[in-house]
């Protein structure tokens, strides 16, 4: 989660758009008080309802929305020095992760990542290049800005939440998602129900993330702990290191659909964080992926990908894009 607390409305945390379909999560649209759907080992498989083995995701609807997207006139691309480097290149290198179940994560038998942000980084590619050709590079809450900054990556989709500290280094395309927070236990725990009782608990949440600025504002006398990354906070609570994990619930939500042994709990809680899309500071990327970005929301991309990979679980109509550039 981000330091968003004092931005723009409370960007959404990463999950105004999940804030809608969260608030069924927490009623139980996703398991949220209960236990969490099974999923098999990946694969790499289709199925005959177009989702591989051990993921949620309708491949068959991801490729479907990838076949779609759009291509930008050379005149467009020759227009941005930025998209210009990137077409020369022949891919755009991401900087983000490949373990969220839902926004971005690698099929081990194919080598895929498919996801919410997998996606709308792949239609970027398009857009830029005439193919969803990407290299993903592996970023954790702490080298984000770094990785932008010495031009090791040309754009970040990784459940960024934009915060006016990121956006000193930082250029943010978007917001292109919402989000709050909520918590994550193990399976069995029924000492947990709400915000109130992290009180006196060892908590979990991710270094160099919002969930360290929200534990102390909300739960001031938890045991706060923190770990580099999502699959280690979530290997904290499932090997009973810590007895919760804070985090965007977008985060929160991938875990639980892949993982049998733990549960969200309660409602959601925080000022709602904006993901936002990291571009390098100060070059002409920002107005080119904006541009972009409005073309994805209103041709239908936006959508029909959000069904394909977050709508796999929480089951509720889209939700409507954050405004961009607020």
């Amino acid at each position: 989660m981000s330091e968003l607390k004092r931005f723009s409305s409370r960007l959404l945390s990463r999950r105004g758009a999940l804030a809608l379909g969260l608030g069924a999560l927490g009623a139980g649209a996703l398991a949220g008080c209960g236990g969490s759907p099974t999923l098999p080992v990946a694969s790499g498989s289709a199925s005959a309802s177009g989702a591989a083995a051990g993921s949620v995701i309708d491949l068959a609807a991801f490729d479907a929305v990838l076949a779609k997207g759009a291509v930008a006139q050379d005149s467009i691309v020759q227009a941005s020095a930025w998209a210009q480097a990137i077409k020369a290149k022949g891919q755009l290198v991401r900087g983000g992760t490949d373990t969220s179940t839902l926004f971005s994560l690698r099929d081990p038998g194919t080598g895929k990542v498919s996801g919410f942000d997998a996606g709308l980084s792949q239609l970027l590619a398009k857009y830029i290049i005439g193919e969803p050709k990407e290299n993903l590079s592996q970023v954790t809450v702490d080298t984000r800005e770094t990785l932008l900054q010495n031009n090791s990556v040309d754009v970040i989709f990784a459940t960024y939440s934009i915060t006016p500290k990121r956006a000193e280094k930082v250029d943010f395309g978007g917001p292109y998602y919402e989000s709050k927070s909520a918590i994550l236990v193990k399976a069995d725990n029924t000492s947990i129900k709400s915000v109130a009782d992290l009180a006196g608990k060892t908590v979990a949440t991710q270094s160099a993330s919002t969930g360290v600025t929200l534990l102390k504002e909300v739960a001031p006398e938890a045991n706060v702990q923190t770990f580099d990354d999502n699959p280690k906070c979530l290997a904290a609570v499932q090997q009973g290191r810590v007895e919760a994990y804070v985090i965007d619930q977008s985060i929160l939500l991938s875990n639980a659909a892949r993982n049998k042994d733990v549960k969200i709990v309660g409602e959601t809680f925080g000022n709602s964080d904006k993901y936002g899309i990291g571009l390098h500071k100060g070059t002409d990327a920002l107005a080119f992926v904006n541009a972009w970005l409005k073309i994805v929301e209103s041709d239908g991309s936006w959508d029909a990908l959000w069904k394909a990979t977050v709508g796999q679980v929480l089951k509720t109509d889209p939700p409507k894009p954050p405004a961009i550039g607020v």
